[in-house]
């Protein structure tokens, strides 16, 4: 899934920082004797490649459609058929699709006669999604599939017509014409099923609100770095996730995300937020990513951890995200800086 502030290119320095501040700071236990946190798990890409190493994993979201998929990269494990897992997304693929909520509003044909002609996707694949979505709701509600594989398959939904929508990258505004790959017809892709620790557990919750009830021995943290809510930016995949036909609103069709919002997406509320979060975080080794563009500055992070233990800082330099290449900037990479704080008390 095309990801704003996705760690992918990064994993290999994030991975390789930790272990250095464990080896340190003479971190004897194996990765199956330990539990990692990561709550602002996005697409799981962090969480996910620290439970292929033997982690016991804690993730979460806010956004559901990031809990949907993440809570099937962490917690599927052995509990999944491979038989039947393929057996049914060959099944969803040659159902035929309907004239549903994202036809209805989110494609040209389908809001033919409306304020707003919208164009999200292709006629085709807008059906498409539709009638999966639906056949994988009826399933679960038939106890056809268990709830493992209801996220497997959603999971698998949004990250496969996420790679169809008819986008610049995130869904803030739909492209005047579609474009090339939109105008392919969509299939249904597994997303991978990766063994692991089965001690792992996925929410959806306000982190400042979670923090307060979880610990462990490593939080990974990687909030929004900007003004820009996820809520905003990715709320088709929301409405897809949860398809509950909400009211909508606008040229782009916004769902209603006031309870969303992050607060790290405020500049006067961050850094209170920041704060109270390494407050009350219980775990010994804390690891912030922030690149230097974030509402935050180095100086004002370094000072709030400070506060609670010993500190240090990695930096690595990295492209920028595609969709950032329309803004008003010279620069065409940014500074990543992973601040690590090994807590006191502990």
């Amino acid at each position: 899934m095309n990801y704003i502030g996705s760690k992918y290119s990064l994993i290999d320095f994030i991975k390789s920082s930790i272990a250095k501040t464990l080896e340190t700071n003479c971190e004897k236990r194996l990765p199956s004797e330990m539990v990692l946190a990561d709550l602002f798990a996005g697409t799981g890409v962090v969480s996910g490649s620290f439970k292929k190493d033997g982690y016991s994993i804690i993730a979460n979201d806010i956004q559901y459609y990031s809990y949907v998929v993440t809570k099937h990269m962490i917690e599927n494990n052995g509990n999944l058929n491979k038989d039947k897992c393929d057996a049914l997304i060959a099944e969803l693929n040659d159902i035929e699709g309907v004239e549903g909520f994202i036809y209805k509003n989110y494609c040209f044909e389908g809001t033919e006669g409306q304020e707003f002609r919208r164009m999200y996707f292709s006629e085709y694949n807008a059906k498409k999604c539709d009638a999966i979505r639906i056949a994988i709701e009826e399933k679960f509600n038939k106890n056809a599939i268990s709830e493992n594989e209801y996220f497997f398959l959603l999971g698998s939904l949004l990250n496969s017509i996420d790679k169809y929508a008819n986008t610049a990258s995130v869904y803030g505004a739909y492209l005047k014409n579609l474009k090339r790959s939109a105008l392919k017809k969509m299939t249904l892709e597994p997303l991978p099923i990766m063994q692991g620790q089965v001690k792992c557990k996925v929410y959806n919750e306000d982190i400042c609100e979670l923090i307060k009830h979880v610990s462990g021995d490593i939080l990974y943290l990687d909030p929004p770095y900007n003004a820009r809510q996820y809520c905003t930016n990715y709320h088709m995949l929301e409405t897809i996730a949860r398809y509950d036909n909400p009211v909508i609103h606008g040229k782009t069709g916004l769902r209603e995300y006031s309870k969303q919002k992050s607060v790290f997406c405020i500049k006067s509320k961050v850094e209170d937020a920041f704060d109270e979060l390494i407050k009350n975080a219980k775990f010994k080794y804390i690891f912030l990513s922030y690149n230097n563009e974030g509402l935050m500055s180095r100086e004002m992070i370094e000072r709030i951890m400070k506060k609670y233990g010993k500190y240090e800082l990695f930096i690595q330099t990295y492209r920028r995200f595609k969709a950032d290449s329309a803004r008003n900037t010279k620069a065409n990479a940014t500074i990543e800086y992973l601040h690590c704080l090994v807590k006191n008390d502990f």
